[in-house]
């Protein structure tokens, strides 16, 4: 799936999964800007809801750093990162990812999603969620795809439910979200379940 670039650098594969509205591709060097603007920009809605930002979250260091893990993590199928874009704009609107792949018997995966704040309640997170699902399932093997969110989260709850996963359970002190571990409501998918 992974390619060499020119200097010898990895990079992520040239993939495009397209929806009605969104489209989604492996971030690239020069996403950086825009990424930074709307992270910038949607901060304050983000932070809650995710790990404690680094002083140098937004920093172009940072992110080429994120781009190399995210590319040996496509190499070693371990997890994709997608960047989510509105079709009619080709502008940003947020980021989607599948981690903590793991074969063997389990066949698992976990999605995890961002959106700017302009861009929420819009539909886009719901449609890049049901084509990383529709990936996980259909061109990576997967048999379950799992997702976790604060209980308090009643969008992230709603739009899981919407997209057709299923509630399983709560979990104590499951991620250190916001400088705190935080318990999470867990929701997973089956391939036999997925209608796309």
């Amino acid at each position: 799936m992974i390619g060499l670039l020119r200097g010898g650098l990895l990079g992520p594969p040239a993939i495009r999964l397209d929806g009605a509205r969104v489209y989604l591709r492996p971030p690239q060097g020069r996403d950086w800007q825009e990424w930074a603007e709307l992270r910038r920009d949607s901060r304050a809605f983000l932070t809650p809801w995710e790990p404690t930002w680094p002083a140098d979250a937004l920093a172009r260091s940072a992110f080429l750093r994120r781009l190399r893990r995210q590319t040996l993590e496509w190499r070693d199928d371990e997890a994709y990162g997608f960047l989510v874009f509105d079709r009619a704009s080709d502008a940003l609107v947020g980021g989607i990812g599948l981690s903590n792949v793991r074969r063997g018997v389990a066949q698992t995966g976990t999605v995890g999603y961002w959106v700017g704040e302009a861009q929420a309640r819009r539909g886009f997170t719901s449609e890049a969620t049901r084509l990383v699902v529709d990936f996980a399932f259909h061109q990576l093997g997967l048999h379950r795809v799992e997702a976790a969110c604060l209980p308090t989260n009643a969008a992230s709850r709603g739009l899981l439910e919407k997209v057709g996963f299923r509630y399983e359970g709560y979990a104590r002190g499951y991620l250190r979200i916001d400088g705190a571990w935080r318990d999470h409501v867990l929701y997973a998918v089956l391939r036999e379940d997925w209608a796309g």
